[in-house]
């Protein structure tokens, strides 16, 4: 395999409610699945190529639980990236150059029946992972925010983790609220529902213990 390594940090927003029943091996809680991810590489790289500073947005959908299949995926990449950076982003996103099961797009790349084109697009992203918060903006086709997920009774925020030490994701994310609404040729629509955000450590081999 070609090696390769992302440090990024994260923010997830689907139509679960808090806390994600996916999360716990459940199933999901409106029967299907349909989710928006978004990533800022800080550092990587693919073989020799850099990925320093990229930015991807992943539209997904699936007809019910994921593991069932059936799925459907956008991606969309940074037009910063060069023609080499396009190709080595849309490998690991296709779960290639990784060993079975052990990165979430590996996983994920078993259940997709349809890979759609993807687009090359200016994108706007700002995660906060300590304080909760993001804003994801892609021209027409994606706008997307997280929150901390407030407290009904008092509005104060709240403030929860799951921590998976085995995880082919991440080893502890923090919940929050997400709200999204995407265009093109999956279309999201989400507001106030299960948001995540997590650092992402991964390589070939799965997820690098801090």
């Amino acid at each position: 395999m070609i090696a390769w390594e992302l440090n990024a940090v994260a923010f997830t927003n689907c139509n679960c409610d808090y806390g994600c029943p996916c999360q716990f091996n459940a199933l999901p809680t409106h029967g299907n699945c349909e989710a928006v991810h978004s990533m800022h590489i800080e550092r990587g790289h693919f073989g020799d190529t850099p990925l320093d500073d990229l930015c991807v947005v992943t539209c997904l959908w699936w007809p019910g639980p994921i593991h069932e299949g059936g799925g459907r995926v956008f991606a969309i990449i940074d037009e910063r990236a060069s023609q080499a950076q396009r190709q080595c982003l849309l490998k690991i996103l296709t779960g290639q150059e990784t060993e079975p099961g052990a990165t979430i797009w590996n996983v994920f790349a078993a259940t997709i029946d349809e890979l759609l084109e993807p687009a090359f697009q200016a994108i706007e992203m700002e995660i906060d992972i300590a304080a909760r918060t993001s804003r994801i903006r892609v021209n027409e086709l994606v706008s997307s925010a997280g929150t901390p997920i407030l407290n009904p009774v008092t509005g104060i925020e709240h403030r929860a983790q799951i921590h998976l030490p085995q995880g082919f994701e991440y080893s502890v994310a923090e919940m929050a609220s997400g709200t999204t609404k995407t265009l093109g040729p999956i279309q999201i629509s989400l507001t106030d529902s299960y948001g995540q955000f997590n650092e992402i450590h991964l390589n070939n081999h799965g997820l690098i213990a801090a």
